[in-house]
C-alpha cells in the first residue's frame, strides 16, 4: 500500500471526521469564550493556546486531503467553502484588518460540510433559491402598492410612519412581523380614519399569512426534494456495489471449477 492510500485510507474513516468535529465545536466555544472579559482574564492563554491548536490541526486536515486528492479536491464545493476559511485564519490580523479576527468564528461553519444532514438542509435551501425569488419579486410588487396607497391616504395625517414611501415601506414591514402592529400603528391611524381596517386586514392576511408561508412551503418543498434525490444516489450505490461483488463472486466460482 502507498503512502498516498495510507493517507487517504486515515483521512475517509469515521474517526477521522469525529476527531475535526470535534475540533470545530471545542474552537467554536472558545470563540465564544473570547468575548467574555472574565473568561479571558481567567483562561486567556489556555484559550489562545487552543485556538492555535485547533488552527494546526485544520491545515493539517486540509494538507492531507490536497496531498491525496491533488486538484480533484477543489472539484467539491465544501472543499473549497472548507478552504477557504481556513486560508482566511492564516491571514496576519493587523489592527486595520481587525475586522477577520472576528470572522474566525465562520470556522463553526465548517460543521456543515462534516454532517451529512447538514448539508442535505443547504442544498434544499439553494435548490429552493428560483422559487423564492419569485416569491420575493411578489412580496416586493405587494409592498410597493401598499406602500403608495398608505402613503396617499395617511401621510398627510401620520407622517412619521406614512409620510415618505420608505417610511411607510418601513411601517408596513413592521406590521407584517406583527410586532406592536395593532397598538402600535393600525388602531391610532383608526382613530382618524375608521375604516382604514379595509386597508390593513387584508394586507397582514396576504403577507403575513399567505406569502410568508410559501416561503416555507417552497422550502420544505426543495428539501424533500433534495433528501429524495439523496436517497435515490445512495441507493444507486448500493446496488453497484452489490453487483460487483455478484461479478466478484462469479469470477471466484469460475477459478474454483477450474
Amino acid at each position: 500500500m502507498t503512502l498516498i492510500e495510507r493517507t487517504r485510507t486515515i483521512v475517509e474513516t469515521r474517526l477521522f471526521e469525529h476527531l475535526i468535529t470535534l475540533v470545530i465545536v471545542v474552537n467554536a466555544i472558545g470563540l465564544g469564550l473570547e468575548t467574555s472579559p472574565y473568561a479571558m482574564a481567567e483562561f486567556g492563554q489556555l484559550i489562545t493556546v487552543l485556538d492555535r491548536i485547533a488552527l494546526t490541526i485544520f491545515v493539517t486536515e486540509l494538507t492531507l486531503k490536497l496531498f491525496v486528492y491533488r486538484l480533484r479536491f477543489f472539484s467539491t464545493g465544501w472543499n473549497i467553502f472548507d478552504f477557504v476559511i481556513v486560508s482566511v485564519a492564516l491571514i496576519p490580523v493587523a489592527q486595520q484588518f481587525s475586522i477577520l479576527r472576528a470572522l474566525r468564528i465562520f470556522r463553526a461553519l465548517r460543521l456543515v460540510s462534516l454532517v451529512p444532514s447538514m448539508r442535505k438542509v443547504i442544498v434544499g435551501l439553494f435548490s429552493a433559491i428560483p422559487s423564492i425569488g419569485t416569491v420575493i419579486v411578489m412580496l416586493v410588487l405587494l409592498f410597493y402598492i401598499s406602500a403608495v396607497i398608505a402613503t396617499n391616504l395617511f401621510g398627510s395625517t401620520f407622517p412619521e410612519w406614512f409620510g415618505t414611501l420608505g417610511a411607510s415601506l418601513f411601517s408596513l414591514f413592521q406590521i407584517m412581523t406583527l410586532e406592536s402592529w395593532s397598538m402600535g400603528i393600525v388602531r391610532p391611524v383608526m382613530e382618524v380614519y375608521p375604516n382604514a381596517w379595509v386597508f390593513f386586514v387584508p394586507f397582514i392576511l396576504i403577507t403575513s399569512f399567505i406569502v410568508l408561508n410559501l416561503f416555507i412551503g417552497v422550502i420544505v418543498n426543495a428539501m424533500s426534494e433534495a433528501t429524495s434525490e439523496g436517497a435515490h444516489d445512495e441507493r444507486k450505490e448500493i446496488l453497484l456495489e452489490l453487483r460487483a461483488l455478484r461479478e466478484q463472486v462469479r469470477v471466484l466460482r469460475r477459478t474454483g471449477m477450474e
